[in-house]
């Protein structure tokens, strides 16, 4: 049975070997059955929020929005004796009706490695672009890697972002850049915040890249930043300030991502964000737990299945509207109004000063 799931394997390389196309090294395999008893009450929404967040890995913007706590569960074995235990992800979005917005907000103690990945926290989501995409298996096309391509897994797209932090600096942008796009992948050579689609863990590559070369329009379209809540420094780091705060110092890990709601992707790889519709998405977590570097399948994940993402319009605008037009109709009939008790005045005026006029007369001589 196909494994559930295993970004990390292939997202490494591209890390490591600076690849522009990720290949498939070995076949694993679940132990078992797969189950997964879903939490039905679990939700997201991406509410309309514009001009409130900074994209800088900072969370304090983000206090006055609702969000969703998960329970991080091994994505191979999702069973809460085994669940990561320094505490839960809390996600958040919103959209502000040109982008949309994550954060990622995880307990754990600070670690950092400069230059490892592997040493370091990482993160990935991963939404359903084709219709028969299936979170298990990441996407589940049955296809072996050398069968597997755009047409005979068609339907089973699934878009993913992941973010190493080894090379990036917190509180510094990250994901698409000039340099990477010119060459027309979903590549990030310097902070691996990568934009990927697969159609199942066997095939699985930087966008705009396939088994039959690259295509020219790909790009990576999201942009994203870290943060650790023990950093002390908030004018900005460099990288001469590595590692940024002192190992097991307790806090919350930051993650957050902004990516145009459409984008101009013509190759089924990206997810199409519509304002009033639900999308579906999920997403990862890598620690390297007790001094120990995190492997591909270790990782958790905040449900074994996908999870509704609700892109609501924004309230404002039908108040807008009503609002426009009910100041139509008050205006109207105030000019109304006015004119009435203008005309009214006029009359008032006239006919007081005309009885003044009368009253104060008095003839002279005889």
């Amino acid at each position: 049975m196909e494994q559930s799931l295993l970004l990390t394997l292939f997202l490494i390389l591209i890390a490591v070997l600076g690849s522009t196309r990720i290949q498939f090294v070995a076949t694993h395999q679940e132990s078992g059955d797969w189950h997964c008893e879903v939490d039905e009450e679990s939700r997201v929404s991406a509410e309309f929020k514009p001009g409130l967040v900074t994209l800088d890995g900072h969370g304090d913007d983000w206090e006055n929005i609702d969000g969703f706590e998960f329970s991080l569960l091994p994505a191979l074995d999702p069973d809460h004796d085994h669940e990561y235990k320094q505490g839960k992800m809390t996600v958040k979005a919103l959209h502000d009706g040109k982008d949309v917005y994550f954060l990622l907000q995880v307990d754990g103690e600070y670690v950092y490695k400069k230059g490892n990945d592997k040493n370091c926290p990482s993160v990935a989501l991963m939404f359903q672009v084709g219709e028969s995409a299936t979170y298990h298996s990441m996407g589940g096309c049955k296809q072996s890697p050398d069968a597997c391509n755009k047409k005979t897994c068609r339907g089973h797209e699934v878009d993913i972002m992941h973010f190493s932090i080894g090379n990036a600096i917190p509180g510094r942008l990250y994901g698409g850049n000039p340099v990477d796009n010119r060459d027309a992948n979903g590549g990030d050579r310097f902070g691996h915040l990568v934009d990927l689609y697969a159609w199942s863990p066997h095939c699985l590559n930087l966008d705009g890249v396939s088994p039959k070369g690259n295509d020219t329009s790909a790009q990576n379209d999201w942009r994203g930043a870290w943060w650790h809540s023990s950093f002390t420094t908030h004018s900005g780091y460099s990288e001469e300030d590595s590692p940024y705060s002192t190992k097991g110092q307790k806090g919350t890990f930051y993650f957050e991502f902004s990516r145009p709601l459409r984008t101009m992707d013509r190759l089924q790889q990206d997810v199409q964000f519509t304002i009033g519709q639900m999308s579906k998405f999920s997403a990862a977590f890598w620690y390297p737990e007790d001094g120990n570097a995190w492997h591909g399948s270790g990782h958790y994940t905040i449900s074994c299945d996908w999870v509704p993402l609700d892109v609501p319009p924004g309230s404002s605008v039908g108040a807008k509207v009503v609002s426009r037009s009910s100041w139509d109709a008050i205006s109207g009939g105030f000019a109304f109004l006015l004119s009435i008790v203008s005309f009214g005045v006029t009359i008032f005026i006239g006919y007081w000063v005309h009885k003044k006029d009368a009253t104060s007369f008095q003839r002279i001589g005889g």
